[in-house]
């Protein structure tokens, strides 16, 4: 993963970004009378479709194979998250905003974390 301040922000500002809308998008599709299965379902299924060209379209300036995963992950876990969410109650623009930037926060650190585990692993066995 990059380590330069220029591309941690646009991490950051991505994955929190991407995070946000797809809350707000699945807030605004997912209705109290759903299941909660089929909101979590289409909640994952709206954050990858939402997702996918976000993360095509800030790749240009952030690159692609450092934002690619965080972002979907983020899109994913943001939609299903607040899906299942809205299915027990309709929540306000900004608790969704919160929560799915929240999210994305989360899906980005659990992807640093993961990424320096794996590494370090790998350098312990090339040792």
């Amino acid at each position: 993963m990059e380590r330069r301040p220029y591309f941690l922000l646009g991490d950051l500002i991505s994955n929190t970004g991407v995070g946000a809308l797809v809350a707000v998008v699945v807030a605004f599709v997912v209705g109290e009378s759903w299941p909660a299965w089929l909101a979590m379902v289409a909640g994952m299924l709206i954050g990858d479709l939402v997702a996918l060209p976000a993360a095509v379209g800030l790749s240009v300036v952030f690159g692609a194979m450092e934002l690619m995963l965080p972002v979907m992950v983020s899109g994913m876990l943001s939609g299903m998250v607040v899906g299942m969410r809205a299915a027990n109650g309709p929540p306000s623009n900004g608790t969704a905003l919160t929560w799915g930037a929240a999210l994305g926060l989360a899906a980005l650190l659990a992807t640093y974390g993961l990424n320096a585990y794996v590494q370090a692993a790998h350098r312990r066995r090339a040792t």
